[in-house]
């Protein structure tokens, strides 16, 4: 450790005999840099003019901008012919140290830059992560904020969000959404159907491709269960799913179709019968 702090504070970084040329092409090298961090720094702007919010997006172009001047000094020092041993080897121990306190903070950051890039997500996407379900409100370099449908905010690390499985509701314009509908078994359900594919003909957002269907999909119990699925826009199918649903209840009993109740029917022995009519009486 003494000998680091030793050369540490001994660094040479004076000047050798250096060329023309050698100068000339560090100065080139360093322009080179310049041009290059202008030109890849607006065009990843430009890129996230839509996906993060405008003091992020700035904050990701200055280090994308500053990290390759840096690289280029690096490669431009060289040709100067400075002694920079001492100086790298001391930041090489420093940078060890800082990545071990740092290392979540680092894999924040690197799992915030993919994500930027990848865009599994967009600001305003509805999402569900693990048992986080809401809206994307921001995606900031070490994490992203989502407000759920309770209106809470929830504030994610960017390294869970990368290694978890995402849901996107939005990325498909259209999605697709089912009723299960039971009828009486004594109503006609060929009926039934033909009443519901005229609400959901009728209906706006209804899509007619992908198509929807309607079919039988199970004798039950107590009804008969007809199976309805729908593809409506991504935006507002949500909409159209509690309208079409309350429309097809209302439209169904109004043709005399019902949804019937979950009944038993008790049958009992001819004797027992009689047994429990006498009880009765004698009760009464």
């Amino acid at each position: 450790m003494v000998t680091i702090i030793d050369q540490f504070a001994n660094l040479n970084i004076g000047y050798q005999t250096v060329t023309i040329g050698e100068v000339f092409i560090s100065i080139i090298i360093i322009i080179a840099a310049i041009i290059i961090g202008r030109f890849i720094s607006n065009k990843v702007k430009r890129q996230l003019h839509d996906v993060v919010s405008a003091n992020n997006r700035e904050l990701i172009v200055k280090s994308i901008y500053f990290a390759i001047i840096f690289a280029g000094l690096l490669i431009a020092l060289p040709y100067l012919d400075l002694d920079l041993s001492g100086l790298l080897l001391a930041g090489g121990i420093f940078g060890i140290i800082i990545g071990f306190a740092g290392q979540n903070v680092f894999s924040n950051f690197i799992s915030g830059i993919i994500l930027i890039f990848e865009r599994p997500i967009k600001i305003g996407d509805n999402i569900g992560i693990e048992d986080t379900l809401g809206t994307v409100e921001d995606i900031r370099i070490l994490s992203t904020i989502i407000k759920t449908y309770d209106g809470i905010y929830t504030r994610i690390p960017n390294q869970t969000l990368f290694t978890a499985n995402i849901t996107n509701y939005v990325t498909n314009v259209a999605r697709r959404f089912e009723y299960k509908i039971g009828i009486r078994y004594s109503d006609d359900a060929e009926k039934a159907m033909s009443v519901m594919w005229e609400i959901i003909k009728n209906h706006p957002f209804a899509l007619k491709y992908p198509e929807p269907s309607i079919f039988v999909e199970d004798l039950g119990d107590n009804a008969v269960i007809i199976s309805v699925r729908i593809w409506s826009p991504s935006l507002v199918w949500w909409d159209v799913r509690t309208e079409l649903l309350w429309k097809i209840k209302k439209t169904i009993e109004e043709n005399g179709i019902q949804i019937p109740f979950p009944q038993r029917t008790v049958w009992f022995p001819e004797g027992m019968k009689n047994d429990v009519i006498i009880k009765e009486k004698v009760k009464v």
